[in-house]
């Protein structure tokens, strides 16, 4: 399989069609069915306790599986997330950046399905483990 996007044209994408964050989330690679993104955490991502929170590994995981889809099939941006289940393994590093390492395992018409591994950069222990399911929409005719 051949990428439609590289890794700067995928930056270049959520900058046109998500600007309201596309600087929270940097494509550091990208491959065949697979990517390679970055989430730079800052205060505003930690709760109580200085834990970085749920819903930012969720949106990093949700942005990385949609990312490496998107560079497989081309600029959808109506590419919609169906499922996803997160597991939290282990406490990420407040003071890290996280990592995300999109694999995408089926990749049909309709839908994709695929894992995400989150690290604290610099650890090599997974932090968060997510499945994703999404819905491809339909070519027009």
């Amino acid at each position: 399989m051949q990428l439609k996007m590289t890794q700067r044209d995928l930056q270049r994408f959520m900058e046109a069609e998500f600007p309201q964050v596309a600087e929270d989330f940097q494509v550091a690679e990208v491959s065949p069915m697979r990517a390679i993104i970055r989430k730079p955490i800052g205060k505003k991502h930690l709760r109580p306790g200085g834990t970085v929170s749920g819903p930012t590994m969720f949106a990093l995981a949700d942005v990385s599986i949609y990312l490496a889809i998107l560079a497989m099939i081309g600029p959808k941006a109506l590419a919609v997330t169906t499922n996803c289940s997160i597991d939290f393994m282990r406490k990420p590093a407040a003071d890290a950046d996280l990592l995300a390492h999109a694999s995408l395992h089926k990749l049909g018409r309709v839908l994709a399905v695929g894992d995400v591994l989150i690290y604290s950069e610099g650890d090599d222990r997974p932090v968060a483990r997510a499945s994703l399911t999404y819905s491809i929409p339909p070519e027009r005719s």
